[in-house]
């Protein structure tokens, strides 16, 4: 099982989707931005790293939201682990993606998303506003 973790950051009550590009695997599909965790590391410090290095900005968790499992394929099963998060510093920039949008909570199926990614748009939509509470409310989990 590959182990992946993503990042839910909202901004003025919209949370960011990010779209692969041609050069990626599901091309053409919607996500929430984030990566592999690499040998010894957290999901947190995972979910930090990989946000800087395909966004250009530095977040800050709130909460670890429930994970969800996705099998692409018998060799390729993922296990997604999202956090809600914010922007603390920097300006959005795409150095994987190909187009971001920020989706209000009755615009979260305006896009195609990529399939592991689904079970955790459906989470998001049914706690959208105890999730975003907590974001204004908490502070850092790592």
């Amino acid at each position: 099982m590959i182990s992946v973790t993503c990042a839910l950051i909202f901004n003025d009550q919209k949370v960011l989707a990010v779209r692969r590009s041609q050069s990626m695997p599901l091309a053409g599909f919607w996500e929430f931005p984030g990566g592999k965790i690499e040998e010894g590391e957290t999901a947190e410090s995972c979910i930090i790293r990989e946000i800087q290095e395909e966004l250009g900005i530095i977040i800050e968790l709130s909460d670890l939201l429930p994970s969800s499992e996705y099998t692409y394929s018998p060799e390729k099963v993922i296990r997604l682990i999202p956090f809600s998060a914010k922007i603390v510093s920097g300006e959005i920039q795409l150095h994987e993606h190909d187009q971001l949008c920020w989706l209000g909570t009755n615009e979260l199926f305006e896009v195609t998303w990529a399939a592991a990614d689904i079970p955790i748009v459906r989470f998001l939509e049914e706690n959208w506003e105890s999730i975003t509470q907590n974001l204004n409310q908490r502070k850092n989990v790592g």
